[in-house]
């Protein structure tokens, strides 16, 4: 069995591809609409304390969402020994 997590609980420095978007039709619309599609590999750069946001590469671009949205956001992790570019 496959073990998709959400995105919001990947550790920094770990990467991971995107299999789908659990949310609303506005907030799937705007995550597509900023690059995380299901299918793209993510890396998590850094998790703001207290809650706060993370920050997101996507590609060569860097994304800061929510928590609350990177929850929705189910991603198959890559192996810990794969470099993340």
């Amino acid at each position: 069995m496959i073990d998709y997590i959400p995105l919001s609980t990947l550790p920094a420095g770990r990467c991971g591809t995107i299999t789908r978007i659990d949310a609303g039709a506005e907030l799937a619309s705007r995550m597509r609409a900023l690059g995380l599609l299901p299918g793209r590999r993510v890396k998590v750069i850094r998790h703001s304390p207290f809650q706060g946001p993370i920050q997101v590469r996507a590609g060569q671009t860097d994304l800061i969402i929510r928590r609350s949205e990177a929850l929705t956001i189910l991603l198959l992790p890559c192996p810990a020994e794969t470099l993340c570019a």
